[in-house]
Formats: structure tokens, sequence, C-alpha cells
């Protein structure tokens, strides 16, 4: 049996209201938490599907969920799942990840 990923957007919002439809009734750490998992969840789908890029749409906030983002694309490209990572030119609050070139 092989997994199936669905094919992610090219553009991941990771901001609460974008992926849940019930994002009041969850604090600001359980929000946090299923951020992480979407944005893992997106990326590792985009690596499996040979996208060359995908952008993650973090946002200002107290730039915690950019610190853990950009923590986790540093392991990520460690290990040699991506090529780079970097601010979008026009837009600091989005993160623009190469996969393959």
């Amino acid at each position: 049996m092989s997994l199936t990923l669905p094919k992610p957007p090219k553009v991941v919002d990771l901001h609460a209201e974008a992926f849940l439809d019930d994002w009041e009734d969850y604090d600001a750490d359980e929000i946090l938490n299923l951020a992480i998992d979407h944005f893992k969840e997106c990326l590792d789908a985009a690596i499996y599907w040979e996208y060359t890029e995908i952008k993650f749409i973090h946002g200002k906030g107290k730039g915690t969920l950019r610190k853990w983002i950009y923590e986790e694309l540093k392991s990520y490209k460690d290990m040699g799942a991506i090529a780079a990572y970097y601010p979008a030119y026009h837009n600091e609050d989005i993160v623009v990840v190469q996969i393959g070139i």
C-alpha cells in the first residue's frame, strides 16, 4: 500500500482562520500547535509532490510561529529535504521555501 498525500496549495496561509473553521474555540497555544502541524503537513506534501517552491504566510504577531518555522526549516535543510528558504522579497511575513531546483 502506498501513501498518497493531497497536493497542497502553492501558498499556505498559517493564520488560524485560514485553516480552522472553529478557530475561536482554541487558545493561543493550541492554535500555535495546529499551525505547526499544518505547516509540516503542507511542506511534507510539497516535497512528496516534488514542488520546486512553496510559500508560507506566517504573519507578524509576536514572532513565535515565525521563529519555530525557521528553526524547523533549518532542520529540513540540514537533512537535505529542501534547498533553501528565505523571507519573500516583497513581504517578510512570508517565507519562501525552495524544495528542488
